[in-house]
């Protein structure tokens, strides 16, 4: 993102994604066979956060952020919040077409990318409650699926 360049290096992050992301539980993956196409990772406090979300670009528009976003709104008990950059133009859209709103614009200056972002919150969670059909749905598997777990 030219906007919001890395305050880390590559090795920096994905130290931290297999030492402290995966390890903190709660991350969901996005996978078309072996190849992960798409990932959130979420946290509880009194609401739910998603802390971090993140669709191969070459997968974006295909429906997996839809999906990992859905399946952590279908989790959630409580409001869900997260940020995103401001400049994210499409993060923003997306969120918004899923129920969210821009509740608090930010300078910046308590990420450390210190690049100005919003405060994106949906407290639409009861519209993604799952009904329990009376009888058994059949359905098919598509190519990507939603996996709890990773394997480092």
């Amino acid at each position: 993102m030219p906007y919001a360049p890395s305050a880390q290096s590559e090795l920096d992050v994905r130290h931290w994604i297999r030492e402290h992301l995966i390890p903190g539980g709660r991350v969901i993956l996005a996978q078309t066979g072996d190849l992960v196409t798409g990932v959130v990772a979420t946290s509880v406090e009194q609401v739910t956060w998603i802390d971090q979300m993140w669709v191969r670009s070459t997968d974006v528009g295909h429906g997996i952020g839809s999906m990992l976003l859905t399946h952590v709104l279908r989790q959630a008990t409580s409001t869900v919040r997260l940020f995103t950059f401001q400049e994210n133009t499409g993060a923003r859209k997306f969120y918004e077409r899923h129920g969210f709103k821009a509740m608090k614009f930010t300078d910046g200056h308590e990420n450390e990318e210190n690049c100005p972002d919003v405060l994106m919150v949906c407290a639409c969670i009861a519209v993604y409650r799952p009904i329990i059909p009376s009888k058994p749905i059949h359905s098919r598997v598509s190519a990507s699926k939603v996996t709890s777990g990773v394997s480092t």
